[in-house]
Order: structure tokens, then sequence, then C-alpha cells
């Protein structure tokens, strides 16, 4: 995830970041501007159409399409962005999960905090690699009865929950742990399975196709016709015209195909990887 100061005007205009869509759009772009010149020139030189032409009633039909095309978009980015904010906000519960599992195990069996200092981190980053579909063992750390060499077919993040769970268990069996102090754990671990499902629902269930290949499909004809209709009104001007509105309707297009989808590790993802070292962090500094 990008940190940045959104009050410096000048340098978010004009640094051209790895993630800034002008810097993958350009060779698009180039090929956009090729073709409105094109136009231009075989409509001013060589086809020489009259200011009386239907041709230039296209310009009509564009500003009503315009306006379609403006609330698609507005819906496609919106969507995405609803996505990626309930993304954030379950990891934030997770991180308030952790610690609140921490606090209680460090009050009610403080002699077993070793474990649970391993195995609540194991499970921030057996989830965020699980999103990823990923297997990273040199982020897990080995506890007693876990091994960080599992099979990809595992669901990791169950598993672990699973054997947080035996081992609270075994000691509520042995006598170390009370069983209304094992009720009262409970509601964390519960949160842990409802946090690996809410991302596994954000994961698994992208934007319908038919929407997002209308979406490409209506941009394409939209912008590929402009030119058409812009030339009896602005001339050669046509050219940066046509250039700067397709920039900013597939701009809009690509942020939201990359935030639709927030666990990655693109530049604009959430900062998993932080939240989940952040955990460790925290756990470690409560239970040691």
């Amino acid at each position: 995830m990008i940190r940045y100061n959104p009050r410096d005007w000048f340098l978010i205009i004009f640094k051209f970041h790895k993630a800034d869509t002008f810097r993958k759009l350009l060779p698009l772009i180039i090929a956009l501007c090729l073709y409105a010149l094109l136009i231009t020139w075989l409509e001013t030189e060589i086809w020489k159409l009259s200011e009386k032409s239907h041709v230039k009633n296209l310009s009509l039909i564009h500003t009503s399409l315009g306006m379609v095309i403006s609330l698609l978009l507005v819906f496609r980015t919106n969507t995405a962005y609803e996505r990626w904010w309930e993304g954030r906000k379950v990891w934030g519960g997770l991180v308030n999960s952790s610690r609140n599992l921490a606090l209680k195990i460090k009050a009610m069996v403080p002699e077993e905090a070793g474990y649970y200092s391993v195995m609540i981190p194991n499970f921030a980053y057996a989830l965020k690699n699980h999103l990823r579909r990923v297997h990273l063992e040199e982020e897990l750390e080995p506890a007693e009865g876990f091994s960080v060499a599992v099979n990809d077919a595992v669901h990791l993040p169950n598993k672990i929950v699973n054997q947080i769970m035996q081992y609270s268990l075994t000691l509520e069996r042995s006598g170390k742990l009370k069983p209304e102090h094992l009720l009262f754990i409970q509601p964390e671990l519960t949160n842990f399975t409802d946090a690996t499902g809410a991302c596994e629902r954000i994961r698994n269930t992208p934007i319908p196709y038919s929407y997002s290949v209308f979406l490409k499909k209506f941009m394409f004809l939209y912008v590929m016709t402009l030119p058409f209709g812009f030339v009896f009104s602005l001339g050669y001007l046509t050219v940066p015209v046509v250039a700067i509105i397709f920039y900013v309707l597939a701009s809009l297009e690509l942020i939201a195909e990359e935030i639709e989808d927030p666990f990655g590790a693109d530049a604009n993802d959430l900062p998993t990887d932080e939240i989940a070292a952040g955990i460790r962090k925290s756990v470690k500094e409560i239970l040691n």
C-alpha cells in the first residue's frame, strides 16, 4: 500500500509512480492518438465533410452516452472501493481479536503464553498467504503440535484455529484452564474463522463477468467514435482531447480492477504484510 501526503498536490500530479494508471495506459494512449490523428486527417483532408454532414451529429449521441458511461463507471468504482474497505475492516477486527485473545491468555494461563504468542500471529500470516494462494514457510514459527511444512491443499488458517482450540481444550482437561475461561476465549476464535470467511467471500466473488465485459466494450466503442464528431468543432485538437477522455475513463476502470481484490501484493492493495507483522509484534509484547 502506498503511503502519501494527500495535501502534496505538486508531487502527486507530477510524480509518475509505478502504480500510476498513466504509465499502464501509455501504449494505448499513443495508439489512440495515432488513430484520432488518422480520422482527423481523413475527415479534413480526404473526405472533406461539410458542416451539414450527419457525422457531425455524433457529438449529440456522445453527450447522452457520456452520462450513461459515467454512471456505470461510478457504480463500478464505488463497488470496488466498498470491497476494499470491507477487507480493511475485517483485518482491523482481526487485529483487535488477536490482542484481546492475547490479553485473556496472559491473565488466565500466563505459563502457556509461549504457545499462544506463536500460534496467534501464525494465523494472521497464514490467512494473508492463503488469500494470495501462496505458502511461505519462513513466515511461520513452529509450536507444539504444529509444523510449518504444510501441504498446499490444507486450509492452513482453519488448521491453526483448530489447533489453538484443541490445545485450549487440553489445558481445560488438565485443569490449567477453567471451563468458564474456555468460554471466555471462544468469541475470539470465532472471530478468526469469521474473518477468514469474510475475506474468502471478497476474494472469490468478483464483479459479474458480463458487467465487466459490457463496460469495456462500451468504453471502446465510445472512445473509438469520438474523433468522428469532434473533428468538426476541434479540428486537430481532437487528438489530445480524445486521449484525455480515454485516460480518465480507462483509469477509473483500472483502479476498480486493482482494488476489488484487496488482498494481493499490488501497490494499492491492503498492507496485510504490515498488519500481520503488527499483530506478531503486539501479541509478543503482551505475552512475553
